[in-house]
């Protein structure tokens, strides 16, 4: 999970929810998928060049589609339930989130706050306050994320104060809680290779037992991206957007 966005705002927890909320049964946990609208010029801007800005959002596009459809089977591990929230930026009234939540029945989310930290701290505190044991936050720069790791970290957390899914980039893709630590996310330097390592000290420091999940590759870079390419497990819509990208790269270098 990086931090690659501008302020939205602040809003408040009785409004940072969708309407459908309040009608839905109460779930154990609650699995937070952050994402941003697939907006040219304002996603993955990391990898353009070489990509344009369309090809870049439609890539991300297909990657918040990907952790979606995964997610889905994260609603139900074992007798434990989970409710799935999407954590929108820009506002969740974006046409984008819209179409997601009548979609894949998905509850929408507002990320307020600063910074990345702050909206992820802010996003476990609206969730714990509506009830939900334990929180699972995750990005979706990881779409061949197997979803059995959502399952790995609900079962983690029975024993653990901490769980963290490290990225091979010095980042992480997931990190679990079972209650808001509010000091987890303050002070970390956003989009560097510190995030996971600062992480960890300060989940010591705080006496956090904590437990790890398999290290992933995310995807930010030309070479994440060139990597992914030949990684099992993604769902056929990336894979093909993957080798057409591919493809389009290759026949750019040439002229």
């Amino acid at each position: 999970m990086g931090e690659k966005r501008g302020n939205e705002g602040k809003a408040s927890p009785a409004h940072g929810l969708s309407p459908r909320a309040s009608s839905l049964q109460r779930a154990e946990s609650a699995l937070i998928i952050f994402a941003k609208a697939p907006i040219p010029g304002q996603v993955k801007t990391r990898l353009c060049p070489p990509l344009t800005p369309d090809e870049a959002a439609s890539l991300h596009g297909s990657f918040v589609l990907d952790a979606l459809e995964r997610s889905q089977e994260a609603g139900r591990h074992g007798s434990v339930t989970v409710e799935r929230f999407l954590a929108c930026a820009p506002p969740a009234d974006h046409v984008f989130f819209k179409i997601m939540e009548e979609r894949h029945k998905v509850r929408l989310l507002r990320q307020t706050g600063d910074d990345l930290g702050v909206r992820m701290d802010q996003a476990c505190k609206e969730v714990f306050a509506l009830g939900y044991q334990r929180a699972l936050l995750v990005g979706t720069d990881v779409p061949s994320l197997p979803a059995s790791y959502y399952g790995q970290a609900i079962s983690l957390l029975a024993d653990h104060d901490l769980v963290l899914g490290p990225s091979l980039d010095g980042g992480y893709y997931l990190i679990g809680l079972k209650r808001p630590i509010p000091d987890l996310f303050r002070g970390i330097p956003w989009s560097t290779d510190q995030v996971f390592p600062l992480t960890r000290t300060k989940a010591e420091a705080l006496g956090l037992k904590t437990a790890l999940l398999p290290t992933c590759r995310d995807v930010d870079t030309l070479d994440d991206l060139l990597a992914l390419v030949n990684e099992k497990g993604l769902s056929a819509r990336s894979a093909n957007a993957l080798r057409l990208l591919a493809s389009r790269l290759q026949s750019r270098t040439r002229t």
